[in-house]
This record gives structure tokens, C-alpha cells and sequence, in this order.
């Protein structure tokens, strides 16, 4: 598939609404036109008759001793039902994805601002935040530990928690050579950046009959979410039940918990149900980031540009709770050396705590930063070997066959080099010739801040590899029920997963392969909820694999069962046979093949289940004189194996490419002394609709046969190569040595002595 588009508009194959489509077509999604026309209900939009709304105490100091809390002056206001602290969690006190080292509410101290104090209840929404900004705590502050390099290697600093500092230290070593004809080093930098979804934390908690809770939350991943739930409230699982609500976006910051405790203490206290919506603000206190990373890169070549060796020194700044943090360590030091052969690697991978914001998932989950860096530094080997950025790419690309820093054996297609290839030869946008050009064409738009002079153009090329789906030995499954039977006088598919529809379409694409596998067209899929089996995390690019690859085998096993039914009785239709026999259902787990930890001290094991490749090359217009910016083409070719619908597809390209963009040139929460300086869209800039260029996309299926139908998820691999392509073009523009994301205009703007 190879489509040229401008961001915003639809391109490829489209099907009419009354269409049922399978795998392959562009399948109408059932969300779409709700979310158009404002229709669709999100999170923030639940509403219950009697409902509470809460709201949450937070701490203003990124580092503190809680000396004492007292609520009477919140209980004390007309409409408040209840006000909450450590005191009153009915269960377990901590919780966490991978480590439960994060209080349901703050017990004796504060690790970051925005920590959660207390939690009120009241039957307005202003009342209830009034009622918490009385709560009056008293704070003793200290030292903030919030630079990471002093967190993990200088031992008087002081330790965030008890165990020390470190989260994880992963080490890769193979070979023993390094040293070589031609050596580049670098520091690299990359920013703290936001999830920056539209659809802020929100969700609806209802007492049950049973003494349990039923939850209505946007959330990644249902079942995690249950199993840190129902320890806190002193519950057993089956009373924490959760159903997925609207959700606005996630990627990522979704994977932890917000307000799903919160909200069900304080519905369970009140014996109502109770909303919790958080503002934008809020938002950026109450979630996750991406690990902000400083690296520091040796790139040892021959004359001619083959590479002999790497070195590297990855630091992650975990932030003050560990989240994520190792698995995304994993991820950065197994991919560390990017998609190129190399037979000598030392690679250091660090995450810290600090007293910084919480860091976890974002899409590209470590990949990101080590592919600033590694992309970086591919760029100086290149111009100290004299060859061009495609060239020295393609010289040391993997293949089939070839093997990572981990020993990993690649052995699925990896036709990188005729991706750069084909990439290279797609034709450039032409410059603009006209005396008088277009403004809205040139950095600064309508503003008028140029009219041509001082503007340079530049051409930049980025190369990322992503494992897909979960690592080192998780247990990576999902579930699916699948059942057949008459819906009046037709044939209907009912699909039921765990699987969190966060945007990308996975609700589509199950009803799709439910009508290819059956050959029926009527296909619902069920809302998802705990009730089913659990599907795993929306993260990771898995969900098309490992969900669809659960629904393609309970439709298998459905599909069986009718065969047998028809074999027996051959006169009878479909129809017949279901209308006697009743309806036929099958509920399956589908688990990708196994992967295993990276050894502690060299890093080798086979610790990714899938890899996936994909290259941009940005074309950039810069004003050397003021700093500014302009993108004004971005290229992609990625090979996603299968392609199930093209046009989703595409939007996930351009979706991952936006966000790469954004942290090229604007995107990063502003942290002083541990302080957030710009939690608002107002000072935290994300890409719009005059930022994204027009995109050239190719879009190659080479089959994977370890995957259902041999698909390769697509949604992260655009963000990591966007990020140095664009970067890469604004080096290329103005002759300057940047080494950190996001580029900001002081930068880039050259002295009149430069120009």
C-alpha cells in the first residue's frame, strides 16, 4: 500500500456503511461517526442519579515529611459525605504495576509534587474541590533528589526509598573489540514528554449489593487494574468488577492507576456512587510520563563504515515511583544499538528513582530514547566516513538472519535496506520559487515573521526498530468468547474480550476477523469488561496480535463446532442448524511464543516475541534568524506484515509519526527542582493540524510465521524514527551539532557572525 495524504484527510480504500467487511478492507469503525459528531459517550461523560463527585488533595512539594492532617475544616462544609486519608484504605496501602511501592494515598511523606493526600466526596463537583484545598497539612520539607545522575551513581545522595535509588541496572556485553578506524562519541538528551490525551483521567465507582464495587474506568488494561484494586479496598476480586468506559486516547498513561482506587473507597465510605473527573491540570500530575534520558554514545567503524563496535550509557529517570521503569531499562538496553549489525557492544542501561514525576509507559517504551541517540550518532559516523545518512544506514542494516546485541536471532523478514532504499528514491517537495510565497508555507506561518529570508531547507533520515507485544518471560496472552446464534432469523457473532478500545481500532478489527474466519456478516463485539478472561494490556503494539490472534482461535474452534454440526446433518442450512442445535460458544487464550529475561550480567536471551521496522526522512524549512521551525514533508515506509485495514493502518502512522514530531520540536513538561512549570495545553505544546506536514507512506507486508495471519504491530514504530529524522533536518538546515529533544528556537537561531 503506498499512499500520499495530508494529515487530516482519509486515503485508501473505504467501505460504505451498510458494508460488512473482513480483513484487508477499510472497515467502517462503529465509534467513528459518534466521536465526530461529539455523540460519543467518554469516561467524564457517566452519570448516575445520587451520584458524589470527588476530587483529591495533592501535595504541592516534590519531597516532604507529613507531620499531620486535618480534615475537620472539609467535613465541617455543607455537601461534603466524606473525606479520606491513608487512614481510611480499607486494604492494602500500596499498590504498582511491577513493584506495589505506591501509596493509595500518601502515609508519612511526599516523593513528588502532585502526590495524592487525601480524597473527598461531596455532591458538587466545587464543593467537593473546596473541600479538599482545606484540608490542612503540615509539611516538613527536604531535599529533593532530582538529578538522575547523582540518584544512581553518587552514594551521599540521598535514597528515595528505603532499597537506594536504582531501579534496575541492565548490562549488554558481547565481543571484545573496541577499537576501530574511525570513532564518534556523543551526549544526548532527550525530554520529558506527555501522554497529552484529550480525554483527561475520569471514572464512575458504584457500590454493589454484594459489599463489592463496580467500576466504569478509562483504563488500558482491565484486569491489572482489578488486581491492584481489590487488595487496597480489602476485597476479593470477583467484588472489584470493571467495565471499560469511553475512553479519549492513552498510550501509555493508562497502564497505571489514577483515580480507580480513590473513587471506589470513596463510594464504598458513602454507600453512592462517585465521579471523579480530573481538569487538564490535574491530568499531568495524576499519570505517568516518558522517561526523560541522558546517554552517552562511542561508535567505533572501519574507514569504509562498518561498524565494529558500540558503546553506551543509558540513564532513565524513573521519577519517584517505579512504574514501569524496568521492563521500558529492557527495552532500551536490548534495543540500544538500533537495527545494525555490530559484533562489539557494551551497553549500560540505568533507571533511577527520583523526586521527579512519575515515568512509565509512553508509546515507544524505551525504544525512543536509545533511537535519538543511537540515529544521532549513525548521522557523525556517516559524515567522518564521508558517506551520506542512507548509505551508512544501509551498509549496516539487519536482515533475516542477522542477529541483536542480544544475541536475539532476527527471524522474521527485515528488509531494511530496500526500505531505505525505496525511501531514498521517493521525490522531495519542491522548494518554493515564487518571490512572494505562500506564508503559511514558511516557519512562523501567517504570522509573518519571514518572508523567505533566513530561511534554510534541510533533509533528515531516522531508523527504529520496536519489539512488539511484552518481554522477557512475561506471560503474554489474551482471551476471547466467541459465540454464534439467530438474531431473529440471521446469523450473529457475539465477540467478548478484555481488550481496551483506547482509539486505535481494535474493536473494528475484531468484528473483522470474526466475519473472515465465519463468513458471517452480522458481528457485535461485546463491551469489554472483567467478566471475560483477561486481554492483556493496550500497549506494546500487541493488542492485533495477541487479541486477534485470541478471537481468530475461539472463531476456529466455533467454526469446528458448526462444521461437525453440518457434517451430521447435511440438510440442514446455518440457520437450521443453530435454530435446533441452540447457540454454539467457544472461549480460547492465545499466547505468542515464549520470550525470555535478559541474562543480569551479559544481557544475551531471546527476550522479544516480535521486532518491527520502520524509516522517515523529514523535510524541514528553518528560520536560521529567529529559531522557527517548519516541517514541510515527512516520508514513512514500515513493514507491518499483514495489513488488516489499510486505512486504520495509516491513521496509526501518522498518529506515531505526529507524536515523534512533537518530540523533536515541542513537546516536554518543564521540571525545575522537581517542580512542574507548565501543566496546561496552554504552555505544553503539542503538534496541531498546521504542524503536520503532508505525509508520503509505504507500506510494505512481508509475513511474519510466528504471527496470526503473519501481522506486525504498527503503532509505536513511527514515533521512535520521526523523532530523529526531524532533528536530523534541522542539523542538516543550520550546520548545528544539537543533541537534545525537544529543539527549542534558541537552539537553532544563529548568531548574524554564524549566518
Amino acid at each position: 500500500m503506498a499512499t500520499e495524504t495530508a494529515a487530516g484527510t482519509t486515503a485508501g480504500t473505504t467501505t460504505g456503511a451498510g458494508r460488512r467487511s473482513g480483513l484487508g478492507e477499510s472497515a467502517p469503525r462503529p465509534d467513528g461517526t459518534l466521536k465526530v459528531t461529539g455523540e460519543f459517550a467518554y469516561s467524564s461523560d457517566l452519570w448516575l442519579e445520587g451520584m458524589l463527585w470527588g476530587a483529591t488533595l495533592r501535595s504541592p512539594h516534590p519531597s516532604a515529611w507529613i507531620r499531620s492532617i486535618d480534615v475537620g475544616p472539609a467535613l465541617a462544609m455543607p455537601g461534603v459525605f466524606a473525606v479520606l486519608t491513608h487512614e481510611d484504605v480499607p486494604g492494602e496501602k500500596f499498590y504498582g504495576l511491577d513493584v506495589r511501592d505506591q501509596p493509595v494515598l500518601a502515609v508519612d511523606q511526599v516523593r513528588y509534587q502532585g502526590e495524592p493526600v487525601a480524597i473527598v466526596a461531596a455532591d458538587h463537583p466545587e464543593t467537593a474541590r473546596r473541600a479538599a484545598a482545606a484540608i490542612v497539612v503540615d509539611y516538613e520539607k527536604r531535599e529533593a533528589v532530582t538529578d538522575p545522575r547523582r540518584a544512581a551513581f553518587d552514594p551521599s545522595c540521598p535514597a528515595v526509598h528505603p532499597e537506594g535509588n536504582l531501579v534496575r541496572h541492565q548490562p549488554v556485553r558481547v565481543g571484545q573489540t573496541f577499537d576501530a578506524e574511525v570513532v564518534v562519541t556523543g551526549e544526548y538528551e532527550v525530554g520529558m514528554q506527555d501522554q497529552a490525551f484529550l480525554g483527561p483521567e475520569s471514572g464512575l465507582a458504584v457500590p454493589a449489593e454484594d459489599g463489592g464495587v463496580d467500576l466504569f474506568v478509562a483504563t488500558q488494561w482491565l484486569h491489572v487494574d482489578q488486581d491492584q484494586v481489590a487488595p487496597c479496598l480489602g476485597l476479593p476480586k470477583e467484588k472489584v468488577r470493571l467495565t471499560l468506559a469511553g475512553i479519549g486516547g492513552a498510550f501509555g498513561a493508562r497502564e497505571d492507576l489514577s483515580m480507580q482506587v480513590h473513587a471506589s473507597m470513596l463510594a464504598l465510605r458513602t454507600g453512592r456512587p462517585v465521579k471523579m473527573v480530573y481538569g487538564r491540570e490535574e491530568s499531568f500530575f495524576g499519570h505517568v510520563h516518558r522517561h526523560p534520558a541522558r546517554m552517552r554514545y562511542e561508535h567505533g567503524a572501519t574507514s569504509d563504515g562498518r561498524l565494529v563496535y558500540v558503546r553506551a550509557e543509558i540513564l532513565l529517570d524513573g521519577g519517584a515511583y517505579c512504574s514501569s521503569t524496568p521492563a521500558v531499562v529492557g527495552n532500551a538496553a536490548s534495543l540500544g544499538v538500533g537495527p545494525y549489525e555490530v559484533g562489539n557492544v557494551w551497553i549500560d542501561a540505568y533507571g533511577v528513582y527520583t523526586n521527579n514525576p512519575p515515568c512509565g509507559a509512553m508509546r515507544g517504551f524505551g525504544a525512543v530514547q536509545a533511537c535519538y541517540a543511537y540515529e544521532s550518532q549513525m548521522d557523525r559516523l556517516a559524515a567522518a566516513c564521508g558517506l551520506s545518512p542512507v548509505e551508512i544506514r544501509v551498509r549496516n542494516a539487519v536482515s533475516q538472519g542477522s542477529r541483536l546485541a542480544t544475541g536475539q536471532v532476527i527471524d522474521s523478514p527485515a528488509p531494511l535496506a530496500d526500505m531505505l532504499k525505496e525511501l531514498a528514491a521517493m521525490p522531495l517537495p519542491t522548494e518554493p520559487a515564487d518571490e512572494r510565497p505562500d506564508l503559511r508555507l514558511l516557519p512562523g506561518g501567517v504570522a509573518q515573521t519571514t518572508h523567505g529570508e533566513g530561511v534554510r531547507r534541510g533533509v533528515g533520515y531516522g531508523v527504529g526498530i520496536k519489539n512488539i507485544c511484552f518481554s522477557e518471560g512475561f506471560d503474554d496472552y489474551s482471551t476471547a468468547r466467541v459465540r454464534v446464534e439467530l438474531a431473529g432469523a440471521e446469523p450473529h457473532v457475539l465477540v467478548h474480550t478484555a481488550a481496551a478500545e483506547v482509539g486505535q481500532g481494535l474493536v473494528t478489527v475484531q468484528a473483522q476477523i470474526a466475519r473472515t474466519e465465519l463468513g458471517i456478516a452480522k458481528v457485535t463485539v461485546a463491551p469489554a469488561d472483567t467478566a471475560v478472561g483477561s486481554a492483556g494490556s493496550s500497549s506494546a503494539s500487541r493488542q492485533s496480535y495477541v487479541t486477534g490472534g485470541a478471537v481468530k482461535t475461539a472463531c476456529e474452534a466455533v467454526r469446528a463446532r458448526l462444521d461437525a454440526l453440518r457434517a451430521a446433518h447435511p440438510e440442514l442450512s446455518l440457520e437450521e442448524v443453530l435454530e435446533r442445535f441452540g447457540p454454539v460458544e467457544e472461549t480460547r487464550e492465545y499466547r505468542h511464543r515464549p520470550t525470555f529475561p535478559m541474562d543480569p550480567v551479559t544481557g544475551q536471551g531471546d527476550s522479544h516475541t516480535q521486532l518491527a521496522l520502520c524509516v522517515h526522512r523529514a523535510v524541514v524549512d528553518v528560520d536560521v534568524e529567529l529559531g522557527l521551525v517548519k516541517v514541510v514533508e515527512l516520508a514513512a515506509v514500515q513493514d507491518v506484515g499483514k495489513i488488516l485495514n489499510p486505512l486504520a493502518l495509516e491513521g496509526q502512522i501518522h498518529g506515531g509519526t505526529a507524536q515523534g514530531l512533537g518530540l523533536a520540536l515541542m513537546e516536554e513538561i518543564q521540571v525545575r527542582d522537581g517542580r512542574v512549570l507548565n501543566p496546561s495545553f496552554t504552555d505544553y505544546l503539542i503538534p496541531t493540524i498546521l504542524d503536520m506536514p503532508p505525509m508520503r507512506v509505504s507500506v510494505l507486508e512481508n509475513p511474519d510465521p510466528h504471527a496470526p495471519y503473519g501481522l506486525r504491530g504498527a503503532g509505536e514504530p513511527p514515533t521512535l524514527s520521526s523523532t530523529p529524522a526531524v532533528a536530523a533536518a534541522v542539523r542538516a538546515a543550520t550546520g548545528l551539532d544539537l543533541s537534545r529533544v525537544p529543539i527549542r528556537p534558541e537552539d537553532v537561531a544563529l548568531s548574524p557572525v554564524a549566518r
